[in-house]
């Protein structure tokens, strides 16, 4: 845990890893609490009527035992993969603590996928036990004879002839269970990376990734926990940003979590949902914080009592940095990571670590750095990889059945992000794009990131994208999808004056030649534009 400082260099000089050798995420973020306090609030479920229900601690201990005597009745062993398709909800995190206790690999994938998506991470993972609900089990009958290794699918909320009962089979189970002794590095969690750059692999992970997350949780959540804290995220939970940055973190402190399934993120839907439940801490990705920007004024509408936001996923940008002050009451904590190493950059307003335009300085405990091809740092200013150093408690194991892939991650004892950006003077790391996303025009390296942060401040533009067009000339062109707001009509007139907009306020070489509007944008569950279908 971090201790309470006055300054970033005083944060990082207090501040050591304690890893238990005997660890399990399960055990630590439920039975912990429940054994000394076992009536203490875990999860509010709240319904579309903003209707709620309480679940303490203790109910989450008896119900996790409950499914964990009832996977290893199913022959569940140390190591199996188990899949959740769920949405937000007490089954959810019900599934995930029995999966740890019995010493298992929780594998989260979300509803929103696919039968094809679905297919391939099942197979590709060997999964041999699936949890989920009517919707997901839909899906799993039309792939049922391409999943060789599924063994047993668990279906919650009601009753199938291809399918065990969640609740008759727990409603049998003992309550008593003891978990499977595991350390650090036992396997406990597999997640499929996002797959904007190709096929999604696997990074699976050590019971250890919960306690490496959790000074960036209390960094970007200005010293993590406060009395009377109430957590809430829009991210999905099978997605690191909604599992690791909010949900597990969260009941390792013993604060309540807000469980809420919105089908579509709605801006005006969120805000009185956290100003009804008196939300206070939230973890809300760029994507939701642009369309809450749309928004004319949430203060005024909305009694917000938010004491902390962090972001992460994709950049920012300064336009929602600067918005937040005046639209939220706060500044926006931005954060930096990935699925293979998550929140190792983050900021803290409070204790003066937060700059616009910046994702960050480094969390306690973790080295990171901007490289060279050749894995040497960059000077200051210079564009380069960022890069995390090993070993490090949030860092993957490896990719799963991709030793060559694990191999090709690292330079020396440096692992490559794929993301470029650079380090500013002051220490704070600036992001420029995903490496297949930065544009060559003339000369010029575009960060898509930047110019889509201007495209957002114009007052007709909702979201945008920026892809590189090929061009005899150039090598390069800079074009930009665009999803307008409500009401607003297509017009040359309005290219041109997006154009000159991006001309005025960047520079000439970014802006877009080509502008298409769209109804949407292409992006995966998690909340990241794919680049990769605009420029196919």
């Amino acid at each position: 845990m971090l201790d309470r400082a006055s300054s970033y260099d005083s944060l990082v000089s207090g501040f050591s890893w304690l890893i238990p050798e005997r660890c399990n995420m399960g055990v630590a973020v439920c039975d912990i609490w429940a054994n000394v306090e076992p009536d203490r609030p875990a999860i509010i479920s709240c319904d579309d009527a903003n209707v709620t229900s309480t679940t303490s601690f203790g109910t989450l201990k008896r119900l996790s035992n409950r499914l964990a005597n009832v996977l290893t009745g199913l022959g569940l062993r140390p190591g199996d993969r188990a899949a959740i398709i769920l949405p937000q909800s007490v089954e959810t995190i019900t599934s995930h603590i029995a999966i740890y206790k019995a010493g298992g690999v929780a594998v989260p994938l979300a509803l929103l996928f696919g039968p094809d998506a679905l297919s391939y991470r099942l197979q590709n993972s060997g999964t041999r036990f699936v949890i989920t609900n009517r919707e997901g089990l839909e899906k799993l009958s039309e792939i049922r004879s391409e999943l060789p290794d599924l063994d047993c699918v668990l279906l919650t909320g009601d009753q199938d002839d291809e399918a065990v009962s969640f609740e008759d089979a727990c409603a049998r189970a003992r309550d008593d269970f003891t978990a499977v002794a595991t350390g650090p590095d036992s396997p406990a969690l597999m997640i499929y990376t996002s797959g904007t750059t190709g096929l999604a692999k696997g990074a699976l992970h050590g019971h250890r990734v919960l306690w490496g997350h959790l000074p960036g949780v209390q960094m970007a959540h200005e010293f993590f926990p406060h009395d009377g804290d109430l957590f809430w995220t829009p991210a999905d939970w099978a997605w690191a940003g909604g599992l690791l940055n909010a949900l597990l973190p969260s009941l390792y402190f013993g604060v309540p979590v807000l469980a809420r399934k919105f089908e579509k993120f709605d801006p005006e839907a969120a805000l009185d949902l956290m100003a009804r439940q008196n939300v206070r801490n939230a973890f809300i990705p760029p994507t939701a914080l642009k369309l809450l920007k749309t928004i004319p004024d949430p203060r005024a509408d909305f009694d917000l009592r938010l004491r902390s936001v962090m972001s992460a996923g994709e950049s920012l940008g300064r336009e929602t940095y600067d918005w937040s002050e005046n639209g939220l009451g706060l500044r926006i904590n931005e954060a930096y990571g990935q699925t293979e190493c998550n929140l190792v950059l983050g900021s803290m307003a409070g204790l003066g670590i937060s700059r616009s335009g910046a994702i960050g300085k480094a969390v306690p405990g973790h080295q990171v750095a901007i490289i060279d091809d050749d894995g040497q740092r960059c000077s200051p200013g210079e564009v380069g990889q960022i890069a995390v150093a090993r070993p490090d408690p949030v860092m993957f194991l490896e990719y799963w059945n991709r030793p060559d892939a694990t191999e090709d991650k690292f330079v020396d004892d440096w692992m490559q992000t794929g993301d470029q950006g650079f380090e500013d003077e002051d220490g704070y790391i600036h992001f420029v794009g995903r490496d297949d996303d930065v544009i060559t025009s003339a000369g010029y390296r575009i960060g898509p990131g930047e110019v889509e942060d201007c495209l957002i401040a114009h007052p007709a533009v909702a979201l945008a994208a920026v892809v590189g067009k090929p061009d005899p000339v150039r090598t390069e062109i800079v074009k930009a999808c665009i999803v307008l707001k409500p009401g607003v009509e297509e017009s040359t007139a309005l290219v041109e004056d997006i154009q000159e907009h991006v001309k005025r306020r960047l520079a000439a070489y970014e802006y877009p030649r080509e502008i298409v509007f769209l109804q949407n944008l292409p992006m995966t569950t998690t909340g990241k534009i794919i680049r990769r279908l605009l420029r196919d």
